[in-house]
C-alpha cells in the first residue's frame, strides 16, 4: 500500500469514529445514564427523565418539580394537585398502550402491579413496594431516581425538625401521653389507621411521637389498618380524634348516641380530614396535614 493510499485509509477510518462518537453523544450516550439500585435489581435509567410515567408516587415527583408526562387517574383526581396535572396524561398499569403512547424515558411503578415485564419493555421500569421504606426515605429515593435527591433530603429534615417540634408543643398543652385515633368512614364502613398508612397518620404518630390508644395500636399491628363497626367507634377513641372521610358524605353516624357520647367528640377535640387529599405521603400532601393538624392539637 502506497502512502497516498495510507492516509486516504487513514482519513476515511477517523471521520468513520468522529462519527459514530458524535451520533452516539447527540442520541444519548452512557454518560447520560446511571444505575439505579431497584427493588428488583439494577436498573439503567436517565440522569436527567424528561419523559416521566409514574404510575406511583407521582406526588413526590411533583413536588420535586419534575415534570411528568403520565400519572395515574387517583393521583390526577386528588384535589391538591388535579389543577397542575390537568394537561398530564392519565396513563393505567392494566394499559400498557396508554403508558406506551407517552414515549416514556423513565417508568415507575409498584410492586403490586401485574404487568411489570411488559412496562420493561417499553422503557427503564423502577419498582417501589408501598411501606417498604418509611414516608422520608421513600421521598429521598424519588429524589434520587429523578435527580433531585439533594432538595429531597433537605425538604425532610425540615419537616421532620418542624413536626417534631409541634408534636412536643402538643405534649405540653396536654400531656405526655395525649392520644389520637385516626378513623375513616366511607359508604358506612369504619376503619382505624397505624402510623403508615397515610392520611397524616406519620405525621401524627411518627414525626409528632404522639400515643394512639393501646388497643387501636393492637388491632392495626398485622395490616396497617382495621375494619370496625359503628357500634364501637367509642371503645377506639382517643383524647382527640382525626376523621378522614369524603367531603360529599352525609356522616349521619355523627347524630347517634354512640357517636355524641364520646368524650373527644364532647370536647370538641375532632379533626376532620378530606380523604381525597389525604391518601399520600408526599411533601404537598403532609405540608396541607400539617397545618391542619398544628391548629387542631394545640387548641
Amino acid at each position: 500500500m502506497n502512502k497516498i493510499s495510507a492516509f486516504v485509509l487513514v482519513s476515511i477510518m477517523a471521520i468513520f469514529t468522529a462519527s459514530c462518537s458524535s451520533t452516539e453523544t447527540d442520541s444519548g450516550s452512557q454518560e447520560d445514564t446511571f444505575t439505579y439500585e431497584s427493588e428488583l435489581g439494577p436498573v439503567e435509567v436517565p440522569e436527567d427523565p424528561e419523559r416521566i410515567v409514574a404510575l406511583t408516587n407521582g406526588p413526590n415527583i411533583h413536588a420535586l418539580d419534575v415534570d411528568m408526562v403520565g400519572v395515574d387517574q387517583y393521583t390526577k383526581d386528588n384535589p391538591l394537585f388535579s389543577d397542575e396535572l390537568e394537561d398530564v396524561a392519565t396513563v393505567s398499569e392494566t394499559d400498557a398502550e396508554s403508558v406506551m403512547a407517552q414515549n416514556p424515558d423513565l417508568i415507575i411503578a409498584g410492586s403490586h402491579m401485574e404487568n411489570i415485564e411488559d412496562l420493561e419493555k417499553i422503557a427503564p421500569t423502577v419498582v417501589f413496594t408501598w411501606g417498604e421504606m418509611d414516608y422520608l426515605e421513600q421521598h429521598i429515593e424519588i429524589g434520587k431516581l429523578v435527580g433531585k435527591e439533594d432538595e429531597a433530603e433537605e425538604w425532610a429534615e425540615d419537616f421532620d425538625e418542624r413536626a417534631g417540634a409541634i408534636g412536643e408543643e402538643v405534649k405540653e398543652i396536654h400531656g405526655e401521653n395525649v392520644s389520637v385515633t385516626t378513623y375513616e368512614t366511607a359508604d358506612d364502613t369504619f376503619y382505624i389507621y397505624g402510623d403508615d398508612w397515610a392520611r397524616g397518620t406519620e405525621i401524627l404518630y411518627q414525626a409528632m411521637d404522639l400515643n394512639m390508644p393501646e388497643n387501636v395500636e393492637e388491632s392495626v399491628s398485622d395490616e396497617g389498618y382495621h375494619a370496625i363497626s359503628q357500634e364501637t367507634l367509642g371503645e377506639y377513641a382517643g383524647d382527640f380524634i382525626v376523621l378522614s372521610r369524603y367531603s360529599t358524605d352525609e356522616m349521619n353516624f355523627k347524630e347517634t348516641d354512640v357517636w355524641q357520647t364520646i368524650p373527644a367528640v364532647q370536647d370538641d377535640r375532632v379533626i376532620e380530614i378530606d380523604l381525597e387529599a389525604s391518601t399520600y405521603s408526599d411533601p404537598i400532601t403532609l405540608e396541607y396535614l400539617l397545618e391542619i393538624y398544628e391548629e387542631g392539637l394545640t387548641q
